[in-house]
């Protein structure tokens, strides 16, 4: 997962910094969990997926303190795949074939070199399942895209992973083109945000940048940020990057999105890591390694069904100090979400009187909140047992005692409903 213009492996391996290595690590976690979630149907014999890492660098790094070496995307891609394997199957009878396919991009010829020489010191080559490319991302999608429709052609299974440097690198058309072409692709993107407000100008070249890549209205966004700043006004960097992100979802066509904001220690500003599907199982599967990797998570918005949207991890912070930004993916941060459910769920039951599935609760609320779709049963389950709620089956023939098991075609009714009929 990296940069093209901010590292050059022809000259020495270069070094990183904590923020890109809790990148790295989140990459790691979710990749794994999203193979053993691809692999839970028993009758499952194959799965066919393609990994592109658009901006994939040299290979390795150094610790910017330890010097220690660190693996960078592509080596993290392709041992993830690897520990993934092993953990799916091997207590399995029957084994499950993950058949993946690795794109590596970068423009840089010096970097997919570097790259080349470490897969082969890594026994990682030669492999005709790893593919090479030489070429600015957006240029080349369309032969990527064709390449994982005719590996997969009933879905196109697929993850894009586009660290990209700044933000300007990785246009929503090339996003949109993705999700319309591939149905059940997912993209991992780094965008600069901090990049667009320290470096906006008061004659509109960034705005006109940002229309350019896709992400529309945000001229006089940007024109009422820089006034505030000028005028010193409180929370105004806040502010605008909030309105930057709602034109960003605006203009894109995913339907799911799973932010993560992130600070740079090192002086270079914010970035948000942005993980966006078209199908709520994705976005769960992202949400549950903000749980999972909780010390490098933090988010600025409620436990409930009022997220603010902006979730963020600072390494300055000290994580025990729960007080800095107020939420924390922690074992408090969990208790807190059930208990803001269980007030905030019932509201959207009781406007449903014929009932509503598990599955579309889930599906109409999951982007508003940082909850799992677990953290979502426990909470029902507790309304349930407060006589809140009732749960039946599809047929209607079944009540269930406890929603911890409740399936996503299980109609979720107010109770007083139910006592009238």
């Amino acid at each position: 997962m990296r940069t093209q213009n901010k590292f050059n492996w022809g000259e020495r391996i270069p070094e990183l910094d904590e923020h890109s290595k809790a990148k790295l690590k989140i990459l790691e976690s979710y990749l794994i969990l999203y193979f053993k979630t691809l692999s839970i149907n028993p009758r499952m014999d194959n799965i066919k997926v393609t990994i592109v890492d658009g901006f994939a660098g040299g290979g390795l790094y150094q610790d910017a303190k330890t010097k220690e070496e660190i693996k960078g995307s592509p080596l993290v891609c392709l041992d993830s795949v690897k520990l993934a394997d092993y953990e799916i199957n091997h207590e399995r009878t029957k084994r499950i074939n993950l058949d993946v396919d690795f794109i590596f991009n970068d423009k840089e010829k010096t970097h997919i070199d570097s790259l080349k020489n470490i897969l082969k010191i890594k026994n990682y080559l030669p492999n005709k399942k790893i593919h090479f490319l030489e070429s600015e991302f957006a240029s080349r999608l369309d032969n990527i895209i064709d390449f994982i429709k005719n590996k997969n052609p009933k879905n196109g299974r697929s993850i894009f992973i586009l660290d990209q440097c700044g933000y300007a690198n990785v246009p929503f058309q090339a996003i949109n083109k993705i999700f319309n072409k591939l149905p059940t692709a997912e993209i991992i993107l780094t965008f600069a945000v901090d990049a667009i407000l320290n470096y906006a100008s008061a004659n509109g070249t960034t705005a006109q940048i940002l229309n350019n890549i896709g992400i529309n209205n945000s001229s006089d966004l940007l024109a009422e940020g820089l006034q505030k700043r000028r005028l010193s006004k409180k929370n105004w960097r806040f502010e605008t990057q909030f309105g930057l992100y709602k034109n960003m979802r605006e203009s894109c066509v995913a339907k799911y999105f799973t932010p993560f904001f992130i600070r740079n220690k090192t002086g270079h500003g914010y970035y948000w890591l942005i993980h966006m599907s078209q199908h709520p199982k994705a976005r769960d599967v992202m949400m549950n390694v903000h749980w999972e990797n909780h010390n490098y998570f933090i988010h600025y918005g409620g436990a409930g069904l009022n997220m603010f949207d902006m979730l963020g991890y600072d390494p300055d912070i000290d994580v025990e100090a729960t007080n800095q930004l107020g939420f924390e993916f922690d074992n408090k941060a969990e208790e807190k979400s059930i208990n803001e459910l269980v007030e905030d769920l019932p509201n959207l039951i009781y406007q449903n009187k014929n009932g509503i599935t598990f599955e579309q609760l889930f599906t109409n609320t999951c982007n508003t909140t940082p909850a799992t779709s677990q953290i979502y049963r426990r909470s029902l389950n507790l309304n349930l047992q407060n006589k809140e709620i009732l749960i039946v089956s599809k047929d209607g023939k079944t009540y269930r005692r406890s929603a911890n098991s409740i399936s996503d075609s299980d109609i979720i009714l107010p109770a007083k409903q139910m006592i009238l009929l």
